[in-house]
């Protein structure tokens, strides 16, 4: 089978920055640009929306009602501007052998970082103002910001973000290779997480849906608008390597176009409601925004047709259409800092049910066991992430084809199935009932750490990845860098041990169901999301330490993981054994407070949930059993087909020299008798 041909469009350059000259000055037009252009659109956008008009009660001055939208501008502009500046510096350009490109990527990163934290910082606050609507001039005010810092939620998640960029600030000081500037870029969009519990996601029914859409709507539109800026700024020392670096963020500004289309389209669904409500002010900010992505996207397509179809033959085509794009994700920037603080036209419901406030959610009809099939609510975050891992995993199936490689379609149905299965698992039946079911919530929990791992591992996707994806050779960071970086890692290898992959296992339930870990994940969203991600992962790892086959860290003798398996297998029926004798109720105060009206006694269900935990897990863990044998058997299998070869080759020598031993050993026990 034939292996993807290398793509390179420069030799390979020394990693470090070179010494002897201190790095050149970025260029500073097109970040400039983008600040004026926003402050210009937020001012007139805030007076006409009425977002910064004072309030009857509680008002806390024109110093907050103004200060806080346009320091939130600054903010989003400088956050996406070290997003980019990261995204260049770690996975799109080359270094040279004369030059500092990534020395001055990083550099600069740092001044915006700067400028991210204080902004954030002054977020931080003007905030506590608008929540106790006091002006930031009252006496004590900073002494209320301290007490209240932690206790009050909007405060709080203002406050991750500053504790989140304080150390993407220290990082940008001294990082200069790729591997650092990867991983400050990984942490500078972590720090961008707590921003969608904010603004209209706060709300209590379809919460889940807007925090999922906010988010993606961040990611996407930072590193888009990022990583224009950071081209921009970068032309003075990019040179020959433009073109890459060109070619490579516009597959990237592709995906992000889509990831603001498609979240865009989400969260208008729960702010907006009706067609009707798009005549309020909200709504008129929401459409500008929607022309200028429209906008956005016929000047991104002008860009690939004539400057990156051509190999980026003109600087100044590229930095004059640059320029235009950066206006217009300027003024969609400020506009979505409007946004976020005009009133939407949708009221929240007056009549909050306990599950509605604890879950996000109105209870479902009665529960049977035909709703785990019939009943569907889409968890948009868990349905994209299946349909974008299937539709990759698709794409490179039909690319190795076309190239006339083989690959199992059995493998191909195995990994469809088992994104389906966590599509249903997260969205079906399981995943609604599950949020107020003690025995529904175990058989979502079995099913993400049993049954989606054996069906997504015997599927070979980071085998499929690394045959399908193109290979850098100028030392940049792409895809199949990264990717093999990771799983040939030193924590891959402490991960996916056998011993460590089981501990973890089966330490996770005894951690999760015996603390309040499992309070917090019925009434959060970051816990439930946490839940979710951490049961499949450690499913996934375990099985894959048993049974994978894709390339990684090297796998134990199949007798040793037969005993780990084994193990694994006695103390979870320990586990499912102590729910089903447990006289102790879990989680008391969320099951109590919601009063599920068809479970009357919460113990009983909850001893069911151990019987389910006995009974569902027997079944994978015998396939799982099988499988590992059968990958004995395989390996065995090969090594004598091996093994039979060279002896063909060698005439059998390595059994005639045991032989010799052994007539020379008997030689030496005669001769002393």
């Amino acid at each position: 089978m034939s292996h993807p041909a290398p793509v390179a469009s420069s030799p390979p350059a020394p990693e470090g920055p070179v010494e002897g000259r201190r790095a050149p000055l970025p260029g500073w037009a097109l970040p400039v640009t983008a600040l004026v252009v926003a402050l210009l659109v937020a001012v007139p956008a805030l007076a006409r929306s009425g977002a910064a008009a004072p309030l009857a009660l509680g008002d806390a001055g024109p110093l907050v009602r103004w200060g806080l939208p346009l320091a939130g501008v600054v903010h989003d502009l400088a956050a996406s501007f070290t997003v980019g500046l990261l995204l260049v510096g770690a996975f799109l350009t080359r270094e040279g052998r004369t030059s500092r490109r990534r020395e001055t990527a990083a550099q600069t990163a740092f001044l915006s970082s700067v400028v991210w934290l204080l902004s954030a910082m002054v977020v931080l606050y003007l905030t506590l103002g608008e929540l106790a609507g006091i002006p930031p001039s009252s006496p004590g005010y900073l002494g209320e910001l301290v007490r209240n810092a932690w206790s009050l939620e909007l405060l709080r998640l203002y406050l991750g973000v500053v504790l989140l960029v304080v150390p993407v600030v220290a990082m940008t000081a001294y990082a200069r290779t790729r591997a650092a500037l990867a991983w400050t870029f990984a942490l500078a969009l972590l720090a961008l997480v707590p921003l969608a519990f904010t603004g209209h996601s706060a709300g209590a029914v379809g919460h889940e849906t807007t925090v999922t859409a906010l988010n993606l709507h961040l990611v996407g539109l930072t590193v888009w608008v990022g990583g224009l800026l950071a081209i921009g700024a970068l032309l003075p020392v990019l040179g020959s390597a433009l073109p890459d670096v060109v070619r490579r963020f516009s597959t990237v500004a592709t995906w992000c176009y889509v990831a603001v289309a498609v979240s865009g389209v989400l969260f208008a669904t729960v702010t907006v409601g009706s067609f009707a409500n798009l005549a309020t002010p909200y709504g008129a900010v929401l459409l500008l925004k929607v022309v200028l992505l429209a906008l956005l996207g016929v000047a991104g397509w002008l860009q690939r047709r004539t400057v990156v179809a051509r190999g980026v033959d003109s600087p100044a085509r590229f930095g004059r259409l640059a320029l235009g794009e950066v206006v217009l994700m300027a003024a969609a920037v400020a506009l979505g800092v409007v946004l976020g603080r005009t009133a939407t036209p949708v009221p929240e419901p007056v009549d909050v049910t306990p599950a509605v406030d604890l879950t996000g959610w109105p209870l479902p009809e009665p529960f049977t066991w035909g709703a785990l099939f019939l009943t569907w609510r889409t968890d948009w975050l868990f349905a994209l992430g299946a349909l974008v891992a299937v539709g990759l995993y698709v794409a490179a199936f039909v690319r190795l084809r076309r190239r006339g490689d083989r690959w199992p379609v059995l493998r191909l149905v195995l990994w469809v199935l088992g994104w389906a299965v966590f599509a249903w698992v997260t969205s079906g039946g399981p995943g609604v009932y599950g949020r107020v079911m003690f025995s529904v919530h175990m058989v979502s929990h079995m099913a993400l750490m049993m049954a989606v791992p054996i069906l997504l591992v015997p599927a070979n996707a980071i085998t499929l990845a690394l045959r399908t994806l193109p290979s850098r050779r100028d030392r940049t960071l792409g895809p199949r860098e990264v990717l093999l970086a990771v799983v040939h890692s030193r924590w891959a290898s402490f991960v996916v041990n056998p011993v460590v992959a089981g501990v973890v296992f089966f330490g996770s339930l005894v951690v999760f169901y015996w603390t309040g870990m499992l309070q917090w994940a019925l009434t959060t969203h970051v816990g439930h999301l946490f839940m979710v991600v951490h049961f499949t992962l450690a499913g996934y790892a375990f099985v894959w330490s048993l049974v994978g086959t894709d390339p990684g860290p090297r796998k134990w003798p199949a007798p040793l993981r037969v005993i780990v398996l084994l193990g694994t297998l006695a103390a979870h029926a320990f586990f499912a054994l102590a729910l089903m004798q447990g006289v102790f109720l879990l989680a008391p105060e969320f099951y109590k407070t919601v009063a599920v009206p068809w479970v009357p006694d919460l113990l009983a269900d909850q001893q069911l949930g151990g019987t389910i935990a006995w009974g569902v897990g027997e079944l994978p863990t015998v396939v799982l059993m099988m499988m590992v044998v059968w990958d004995w058997y395989r390996r065995d299998t090969r090594d004598a087909v091996r093994a039979d070869r060279q002896a063909d080759r060698d005439d059998d020598a390595e059994l005639e020299a045991y032989n010799a031993r052994l007539r020379a050993l008997a030689q030496r026990t005669g001769g002393r008798q």
